[in-house]
């Protein structure tokens, strides 16, 4: 398959097409092509020429002569009768009836001959006058008549319709008069008085001159559909009708015989119109009825596909000659403009032909003379009111195009081919600014702006190339110099005209404005304008992926991505408001844009969080490169930690940023995730950070993940149990209640502790999934328990956000105790996790809608965080000491002192305490001198299973170590022990004399 041609274009010339490289050689001729159809017409030449020669041979013997003259006509009109029948019979075709009438023509012509020869061949006399043969040649004219009024252009109007007419007798009276006047009166006279015989004379040429009106009418009249075959067949006729004329001449009539040359004339007309009909070949009348129908059913310029194109339509290269590219055919036009005055002209020669030999002027003549003349006068008449009309449709159609053009808001404007204006409508005053008159003469690459001129000039070229039915126009946008001196933005629609192009402008100035705020919109944060993530990801994938290859490396690994997380950002919009909270962005997003260089993006993700790209240098040195920007990260930390003055206060947040480098093969979503990963571990490590990220922080993501991913299977597939450890009181090791304590024994046997998987179980639902088993599991066996008479509370640990969750509602705790028929007073809520942002009133009325109930409350924590606030407000029963003030209550003075002052506020407010942690027996004594009431830990018992709890639980108590009242410190003060209190049983007790030992009866694996 080749290439299609390459046209280039002048800006002033005409398209030339230059013929693709490797184009292969034409096809030789098909049958139907038109080399086909050349061997035919040769072929028809031929057997043309044998019967001429023949005929003027006399065809060796007069028998012959008269079977050749006789019956070879009659073969040859059944020929044209059959051809033109068979071809109307066929499939789409166009003109059908013409070519029936055709048929039926040539049929009778066959007939007629077919008697001549019966008489002359058969019979061996002449043919009587008049005859059957007659008839049936009298019958030859009146169908092709009206055969080639089918071919003619129909008229479309009434008007149309008699000037057709009128042309028809203007011929035909004109022939007719000059046929009287040179022989027709003559052969009227000479040929005896019979009525019969005279209108049999004069009927062949009158009909005769009837066809040659109708061929003259035609000729000047046919339709454009089908040329090829009604030439050929208007010259068949015509060749018929001149040999009918020389054989009713007085020269010939009365010498005629069959078989003689004038036969040949016949003999050829009956074959060119046999092959009329198929003259066109298969290949042109495919694609003529393709045009038909594309012409008929189809809208200009549409494509159908499944069906042929229509043929190209040539058109005047810019720059040419018009006239060598007419609408219409001048002379044929002009031929037909001048028929009338031709036949007025051919009738007077008759009347004079008469006078001059002296003769004088017959009536008929005048009679045929006096119609032409008023059919003449008539024509005129109506051509001039038709041309009256024309000329007020013209004018009002022009009046109609003028207001349109003066009154449209676009500009139109008619270029010629060297670029010059030559019409400017007069929109251009309210579009450009400039008048009409002014921008006549001016070169429009002078109005265009340079930066555009390339474009337009390439889309000029390229749409003149074009095939003008492919693409009827085109369209321009370009920026166009405005009265004022500035650039208005123009769409412009491009036509071809002859000559030149036309523009149809209209100024969109204000549409493209738009278009370009809708875009910065789409792509910047509506708050502080910076790019938003969209942007800001593009941009980081057009610095890893848009540099050249010779400095792509270096580059490359210098540039870096800030992730960054303002620190107590929701504190400020729950304390101060909303508008305060985005009045902090925008001064934060002004702080980071000023913060980074000329070349490097400044972005805002989405609520407090922002981003920056920093674009690599040329620095070869890593270190230095990573050194340079985490003190830059570090710089950015303390700007937007700086106080933030939002209507006259001081507004504090801090800053957590991560930091990620690229590297090679990594996009821009890599990028961005490890630097938001940076930036969490930053947050983690206790805030107001900048942390690096590394490989690692990737590996414990997916651990993580990992580990999440089981927690959750592991909740479904029974993997988890919950363990219970013994509170004992402190005065006399009675066990007061246990803490139920989840653990999850894995696929491989181990057990995790709450602090090893609750750190990857999300807040969300896992947490609350989770939450509500120990719940459930907690009060079930709590039940079983004092129904085996085994009366001990349970301690649940809730987080004061869970109890503030909807998977949490009021009255789901007591509906769980009734549901198990547990006490109300058999369960002790153990409230952890208070901080800052937990609603302390909705949660002091959840907390005494439990109290209401009969569910006691522990405080976890305390000494450890736990505001005195929560203390003050919050309706608790019990304190839990934190596990950091048990565990160093033995070694530190200091920590003693605190721990003691806490047991005494304890003490003070009426509250039990429990100590958290309780492993060694030093430790329990220095508790319970402190006023400690209740213990859990190691030194007693470690958690528990269901079993083993049974077994303590029956036992009712633990052994409790006996000591000194108060722990030595070495070098008093706030020192440190230098050795611990030996952990001994009083005499009394269980077991004298024996060290105490942990009941650790169930294995923890270290967390």
């Amino acid at each position: 398959m080749s290439s299609p041609p390459t046209s280039t274009t002048l800006l002033d010339g005409a398209p030339r097409t230059q013929a693709p490289k490797g184009t292969p050689p034409a096809r030789p001729p098909s049958p139907g092509s038109p080399g086909s159809n050349t061997v035919h017409q040769l072929l028809l030449a031929l057997i043309c020429a044998g019967y001429a020669v023949g005929s003027a041979l006399g065809w060796g013997s007069d028998r012959a002569a008269l079977i050749m003259g006789d019956f070879g006509l009659s073969a040859a009109a059944a020929a044209a009768s059959v051809s033109c029948f068979l071809y109307a019979r066929t499939r789409r075709v166009r003109l059908r009836p013409a070519w029936l009438l055709f048929s039926f023509s040539s049929a009778m012509a066959a007939l007629g001959n077919l008697v001549w020869g019966w008489y002359e061949v058969v019979l061996e006399r002449p043919v009587p006058s008049p005859s059957y043969a007659d008839v049936f040649f009298l019958c030859f004219a009146p169908p092709a008549i009206v055969g080639l009024l089918v071919l003619a252009a129909r008229p479309v109007t009434k008007a149309g319709w008699v000037c057709l007419a009128l042309d028809a007798w203007l011929i035909a009276g004109s022939l007719l008069t000059l046929s009287w006047s040179l022989a027709l009166a003559q052969a009227a006279e000479l040929d005896g008085p019979g009525v019969a015989h005279a209108a049999l004379t004069l009927a062949y040429p009158l009909l005769d001159i009837a066809l040659v009106s109708m061929v003259l009418v035609l000729h000047f009249r046919r339709s454009p559909v089908n040329r090829t075959p009604v030439n050929t067949a208007v010259s068949a006729l015509a060749l018929t009708v001149m040999c009918d004329a020389l054989f009713t001449s007085p020269l010939m009539h009365n010498n005629y015989r069959s078989g003689q040359l004038l036969d040949a004339g016949w003999f050829a007309g009956s074959l060119l119109l046999a092959y009329a009909p198929w003259a066109a070949g298969r290949h042109h009348r495919a694609r003529a009825a393709g045009h038909t129908r594309v012409v008929h059913e189809h809208l200009p310029g549409q494509r159908t596909a499944g069906r042929p194109p229509r043929p190209p339509v040539r058109t005047p290269a810019r720059g040419a000659d018009p006239s060598r590219f007419p609408g219409t055919r001048p002379i044929t036009g002009s031929l037909a403009a001048l028929t009338p005055y031709l036949a007025a002209a051919v009738c007077t020669l008759g009347i004079l032909y008469n006078v001059l030999n002296g003769r004088s002027v017959d009536r008929v003549v005048l009679l045929t003379g006096g119609a032409v003349v008023l059919a003449l006068v008539v024509r005129q008449g109506i051509m001039l009111l038709d041309n009256i009309t024309l000329t007020q449709e013209l004018a009002q159609k022009e009046n109609h195009f003028r207001s349109l053009v003066q009154g449209s808001s676009d500009v139109i404007m008619i270029a010629a081919p060297s670029g010059v204006l030559r019409y400017v409508s007069p929109a251009a005053a309210g579009v450009y600014g400039r008048s009409a008159e002014d921008l006549v003469g001016t070169e429009l690459a002078d109005l265009i702006h340079p930066e555009d001129l390339g474009c337009v000039v390439h889309e000029v070229r390229r749409f003149l190339a074009a095939s003008p039915q492919e693409e009827p126009t085109t369209r321009i946008e370009c920026r166009f110099r405005s009265g004022d001196g500035g650039w208005l933005n123009v769409e412009s629609t491009v036509n071809r005209h002859y000559g030149g192009l036309i523009f149809n402008s209209r100024d969109v100035t204000e549409r493209v404005r738009l278009q370009a705020q809708l875009q910065h919109n789409a792509e910047h944060d509506p708050l502080t304008d910076l790019p938003n993530r969209s942007l800001f990801t593009r941009r980081v994938q057009q610095a890893l992926s848009g540099r050249r290859s010779s400095d792509r490396g270096t580059a490359l690994r210098n540039t870096a991505v800030l992730f960054i997380d303002l620190d107590g950002f929701k504190a400020v919009n729950d304390t101060i408001g909303h508008q305060a909270g985005d009045e902090l962005l925008v001064q934060a997003a002004r702080r980071l844009q000023e913060a980074v260089r000329q070349g490097d993006t400044a972005s805002r993700l989405g609520g407090d969080e922002f981003a920056a790209l920093i674009v690599g240098d040329g620095t070869r040195d890593r270190g230095a490169r990573e050194g340079h920007i985490l003190e830059l990260a570090d710089r950015l930390r303390i700007t937007l930690s700086q106080p933030y003055l939002i209507d006259g206060n001081e507004v504090r947040v801090a800053a957590s940023i991560g930091v990620a480098f690229a590297e090679a093969g990594f996009g821009a979503g890599e990028l961005l995730r490890n630097a938001d990963l940076a930036m969490y571990r930053a947050k983690a490590a206790g805030k107001g950070r900048v942390e690096l990220y590394k490989p690692q922080m990737q590996q414990d993501v997916v651990r993580k993940a990992a580990l999440a991913t089981r927690l959750r299977a592991a909740l479904h597939d029974g993997e988890f149990a919950l363990l219970h450890q013994p509170v004992v009181r402190l005065e006399d090791g009675r066990i007061s209640s246990v803490a139920a304590q989840p653990r999850w024994r894995s696929s491989q046997g181990v057990l995790f502790t709450p602090a090893e998987f609750l750190r990857v179980a999300d807040e969300g639902d896992r947490t609350a999934e989770l939450g509500r088993w120990v719940l459930e599991q907690a009060v079930e066996q709590a039940a079983d328990r004092t129904a085996s008479g085994l009366n001990v509370p349970v301690v649940i640990q809730v987080g004061a956000r869970r109890l503030l969750d909807r998977s949490l509602p009021p009255g789901s705790v007591e509906a769980l105790l009734t549901r198990h028929g547990l006490p109300s007073g058999a369960l002790v809520i153990e409230l952890s996790d208070i901080d800052a942002a937990v609603a302390l009133d909705e949660l002091e009325r959840r907390l005494a809608a439990l109290r209401r109930l009969g569910v006691r409350i522990a405080l976890d924590g305390f000494g450890g965080g736990v505001a005195i606030t929560a203390l003050r407000r919050l309706p608790v029963d019990i304190l839990k000491l934190d596990r950091a003030l048990v565990e160093g209550v033995v070694e530190s003075a200091r920590l003693h002192k605190i721990t003691s002052g806490l047991l005494r506020i304890a003490g003070d407010l009426g509250l039990q305490s429990v100590a958290e942690g309780v492993d060694l027996p030093e430790q329990v004594v220095a508790l319970r001198a402190m006023g400690c009431t209740h213990g859990q830990g190691m030194a007693f018992a470690g958690p528990l299973d269901e079993y083993r709890l049974r077994r303590a639980l029956g036992r009712g108590s633990c052994p409790l170590p006996h000591g000194p009242a108060e722990p030595a410190f070495a070098g008093g003060g706030a020192g440190v022990c230098t050795g611990g209190v030996p952990a001994v049983l009083g005499g009394g007790g269980l077991g004298g004399g024996t060290t105490l030992r942990s009941h650790n009866e169930t294995p923890v694996p270290p967390t």
